[in-house]
């Protein structure tokens, strides 16, 4: 019976890309991909509601191909967001699982 219990507590996920022990790089880029959209989103929308307050010349810097403010680049800048969010993840996971798997 215990064996029973072992085996199926070391059942890896399917859409997991590591070991247990390592970090889900799934997880971490839709959690990142999810952060960062909602983040986009809420500055988009203070920055509609206080429009001297936020320096829209960083955005066009950030986003490449983003006009103030058109459903088209709306949708960009989202696209973008999640995009950067699913490269961290895998260029930090993978580097995280690499060397955490040689020390310990």
């Amino acid at each position: 019976m215990a064996d029973i219990a072992q085996h199926s507590a070391r059942r890896v996920h399917p859409r997991r890309t590591v070991a247990p022990s390592g970090l889900p790089v799934f997880a971490l880029g839709s959690s990142l991909s999810a952060f960062l959209a909602i983040t986009y989103v809420l500055c988009v929308l203070f920055h509609l509601a206080f429009p001297n307050q936020v320096v829209t010349e960083m955005w066009f810097a950030m986003f490449p191909g983003f006009v103030w403010l058109t459903w088209q680049s709306f949708i960009l800048g989202l696209i973008e967001v999640v995009v950067l969010g699913w490269y961290a993840a895998l260029v930090f996971g993978t580097l995280y699982n690499f060397f955490a798997a040689r020390w310990p």
